[in-house]
């Protein structure tokens, strides 16, 4: 006869949230991200446990950078895998990668089509509020508004019908060690976390202790709960901002046109998010903050006033109640 898992706080921990928050149906095919470390270990332990109660069909899948300190990691997952008799997917990079950023997308898009080929609606990956607290304070550094300081979601589309769930946002990092320390799970000691050439490395390593130490013991929990309520306040300033644009860009407006007269009316706020959707449509890169204050301060200016070049040339020039891009061609 099986014997029952262990029943954990933190088993009970994460049910709740998924009751709560309703990331995973019961019956869904659901592919877990798992990196060998402690994080998606502790993840892919809590879902197979309870299983039982929500009845997914669980596969793990692993992403092999190529990175020479990982040397022998893809097989100690797929043993895991073996270990608690899952589907095991691997996908193996081409090229070593040499960013956060660039490994980062690579990993997204190796997920994506394994979750697209296999039939797998939801991938799920092991954030935890620590990493909440440090995406929160990596983007406040570099100068990001409130969407940057919420990236870090509960849930996104990753890809067509692919969903990305992170469900242990509020659990630490700490939490998922002593998770992991208790049920004897072999983690995989990442070398790349300790090198402080990566600025997410220098916040975890050395910006988040001196803060725990200084300033406040419970500073992660205090920036994840903020990245939290920057998250709702987000997703509504951004639904308000696309009924005004869609206000300000009615049937009869010409392509690469809205109307600043139905935008003088309203809030800061949602004028900038309506011009920076306006300008989502009209270029390639994301609109930049001086991009999106230069157009932003036409709503208001003197008939043929216009901006200065943006890349690739084009300009927003005022045309009477329309603010009208022009390209640099």
């Amino acid at each position: 006869m099986p014997t029952r898992p262990l029943w954990t706080p933190l088993h009970s921990k994460l049910h709740q949230t998924l009751r709560h928050r309703k990331l995973l149906p019961p019956q869904q095919l659901v592919l877990i991200a798992v990196s060998g470390g402690q994080d998606s270990l502790c993840l892919s332990k809590l879902l197979l446990d309870l299983q039982p109660k929500w009845g997914w069909q669980l596969a793990i899948a692993h992403c092999d950078h190529r990175w020479q300190l990982d040397t022998g990691l893809a097989a100690h997952v797929e043993q895991l895998a073996q270990r608690w008799a899952v589907p095991f997917y691997l996908a193996t990079a081409t090229e070593v990668t040499e960013t956060e950023a660039a490994a980062r997308k690579w990993r997204y898009q190796a997920l994506s089509a394994i979750a697209s080929s296999h039939g797998y609606l939801v991938i799920v990956t092991g954030h935890t509020k620590s990493d909440r607290a440090e995406t929160l304070l990596y983007n406040l550094i570099r100068g990001a508004g409130a969407d940057g300081l919420q990236a870090l979601t509960w849930q996104r589309q990753l890809a067509p019908r692919v969903q990305l769930v992170r469900p242990l946002l509020e659990v630490s990092r700490q939490e998922t060690w002593q998770f992991c320390q208790e049920l004897q799970l072999p983690i995989w000691e990442d070398a790349y976390n300790q090198n402080l050439k990566y600025a997410r490395n220098r916040i975890r390593n050395e910006l988040l202790p001196y803060l725990q130490t200084h300033f406040n013991p419970q500073v992660e929990t205090a920036l994840a709960q903020t990245g939290e309520l920057l998250r709702a306040d987000v997703e509504y300033l951004e639904q308000e901002a696309q009924v005004l644009r869609e206000q300000a860009m009615p049937p009869n407006a010409q392509p690469g046109q809205i109307n600043r007269r139905v935008l003088q009316g309203a809030p800061l706020a949602l004028k900038r998010r309506a011009i920076r959707q306006f300008l989502q449509d009209t270029q390639t890169t994301a609109p930049t903050y001086e991009q999106i204050e230069a157009v932003t301060a036409l709503i208001a200016a003197p008939n043929r006033s216009q901006t200065s070049s943006f890349p690739g040339g084009m300009t927003v020039i005022v045309e009477g109640d329309w603010l009208t891009v022009r390209s640099g061609q």
